[in-house]
């Protein structure tokens, strides 16, 4: 065969297999819409203050067991951003958005839109600011600033005691 005609046919697997996954794809981004659009329309505003946060299990979350039931098999495993909230007197677990996830710190007073046991959005009533987490490079370049400053502030108390050294000399003179 023509090295040529294989080229050309494995192109065109390529163009089909990616026809499809851009198709479904799209089905799958309006679906998922949908069903934003839907959780935001059944979702409540809730004040609750939020004693823990971690990304555990589904089995180790401390959700009501329905959910584990209703769950899909692959998805059991994966690590979900839990809350553990206090509301009113009643302390419970949350599914978190991943966004809200990052934004949300232990011990603070939220006040949330929250859609069954998800919550879409949240906002700081009380408590402390989220600092966002610096990334490796900004972390090495504090690090490089502080050898420098440290470096800098060595140097000038050696150059003071040097110049206290002078003055001695010069005095005794």
């Amino acid at each position: 065969m023509n090295p040529l005609i294989i080229i050309l046919i494995v192109l065109a697997v390529l163009v089909v297999i990616l026809g499809v996954l851009y198709f479904v794809g799209r089905k799958a981004e309006k679906k998922s819409a949908s069903q934003r659009e839907t959780m935001e329309a059944q979702a409540q505003t809730m004040s609750f203050f939020v004693i823990d946060k971690k990304r555990v299990k589904l089995s180790e979350s401390g959700l009501p067991k329905i959910v584990m039931e209703q769950t899909p098999k692959y998805l059991r495993r994966a690590k979900l951003p839990i809350i553990k909230v206090k509301v009113g007197p009643k302390v419970m677990s949350l599914i978190c958005d991943d966004q809200v996830y990052k934004t949300i710190l232990p011990k603070q007073e939220v006040k949330a839109s929250v859609s069954g046991i998800y919550v879409l959005s949240a906002k700081r009533i009380r408590g402390p600011l989220p600092e966002p987490k610096k990334s490796k490079k900004e972390l090495r370049e504090e690090k490089k600033a502080a050898k420098a400053a440290a470096k800098e502030a060595e140097e000038k108390a050696a150059l003071k005691a040097a110049t206290k050294a002078e003055k001695k000399t010069a005095n005794k003179k």
